[in-house]
């Protein structure tokens, strides 16, 4: 047994005075009255007096091959080893960062699929991954050159099953034009409502969530009412549509690090004008769609789309920064990244500090749940109990 005494536990359930007791991988026992802490016999003591421990962030949308490179359309033409050890590498830069879980959103081939398996079975170091596997795209559309290329509903069912066969755990798909690709038209539908009806349907037949790809408000809307779980980007969202999301259950995944890599940067970083011009119009429009999903209640789940340019795996933390200067509250980011992260995931034994859950955690100097920069800089990472850093 592992115990970490003397701090405060920071989660979606509020900050209290508690140690934490860690074992096999697991908490076992969380508090300053709990019996378990009491009896236990800790081989391992660590005064985290004046810090927090707090759940290892989730971050619900990376792309795990990309290193935040200027021009995306480049990874054309990287090897599939050399796209395996830009992965490695961005795995074991995001655990050092204090996320212990990514969801891949589309790479190459089974890419991200075989790095979940390599990160479960230990060989590389790394949060759990979720893997789309392929994003399901239009043919010529956003993110063709990385993604499976269908029309209409018989074709779109073909590729999800594909996806599924290769062992994806969510399927994403592109509902509208994109920032990065060029020629894409960044709000415009790309897939029908048939399309996207047909891809819910397929996947849900086997148990899958779904996640689109939407900037438009129309695409956002297509997508919302065929069932897709959850929304990524969502640019353009009219107060409408995060109204109908917020009636139809849809997470919304905000990625607000990817247009500030793109604004801040600009042309002048090597990025193709047509793509900084696309993000200036998208990033105008960004602020009101988020007064308008906070105004809704729409379930927010934290993710970046990280690997985007100069959007680097080690700054996922910066996120919450981030949506905090759009209106949220900090111990609303925290739930975001954590509890809602968690829920969008499918996953029930992560993002809480709380016993039985797994031992992902972090430990930082500061409350998260009153400054959002706090997670910017943890003192200590843990995965499934061992330290990290």
């Amino acid at each position: 047994m592992h115990l970490l005494c003397g701090g405060h536990v920071a989660d979606a359930s509020g900050t209290r005075r508690a140690d934490v007791a860690i074992e096999d991988g697991q908490i076992s026992a969380v508090g300053t009255d709990d019996p378990a802490l009491e009896e236990a016999n800790a081989e391992r003591v660590t005064d985290v007096s004046g810090e927090y421990i707090a759940p290892g962030l989730i971050d619900s949308h990376v792309h795990l091959p990309m290193d935040g490179r200027p021009d995306v359309e480049e990874y054309l033409d990287d090897t599939a080893y050399m796209a395996s050890y830009r992965t490695a590498e961005n795995l074991r830069t995001a655990v050092s960062a204090g996320v212990t879980v990514v969801r891949d959103l589309g790479s190459r081939e089974t890419l991200a699929v075989d790095a979940a398996t390599a990160v479960a079975e230990g060989t590389i170091e790394g949060p759990r991954v979720v893997a789309a596997g392929e994003n399901v795209v239009m043919t010529g559309g956003h993110g063709y050159w990385f993604g499976r290329e269908a029309d209409g509903p018989a074709e779109i069912r073909k590729a999800v099953r594909e996806q599924l066969k290769a062992g994806a755990e969510v399927i994403k798909c592109m509902a509208t034009g994109g920032v990065l690709t060029s020629g894409a038209q960044t709000g415009a539908p790309e897939l029908t409502p048939e399309e996207l009806e047909a891809l819910v349907e397929t996947a849900s037949a086997k148990g899958v969530p779904t996640a689109a790809h939407a900037h438009g408000d129309r695409g956002i809307e297509n997508a919302v009412r065929a069932g897709i779980t959850s929304i990524e980007h969502g640019t353009f969202m009219s107060r409408e549509t995060a109204e109908l999301m917020a009636d139809r259950g849809t997470y919304w995944v905000p990625t607000a690090s990817a247009l500030r890599g793109i604004v801040e940067h600009g042309v002048e970083a090597g990025i193709p004008e047509e793509a900084v011009a696309k993000a200036e119009e998208a990033a105008e429009a960004f602020g009101s769609a988020f007064e308008n999903a906070l105004s809704a209640d729409v379930r927010v789940a934290m993710g970046t789309d990280a690997g985007t340019p100069f959007n680097y795996f080690g700054n996922i933390p910066g996120e919450l920064s981030y949506m905090v200067e759009y209106g949220m509250a900090p111990e609303t980011a925290l739930e975001a990244a954590t509890v809602n992260a968690a829920e969008l995931l499918g996953l029930d034994d992560v993002g809480r500090v709380e016993s039985e859950y797994r031992a992902d955690l972090v430990v930082l100097d500061a409350d998260p749940n009153t400054d959002a920069t706090a997670w910017q800089s943890p003192t200590a990472v843990y995965k499934d109990g061992s330290k990290i850093r």
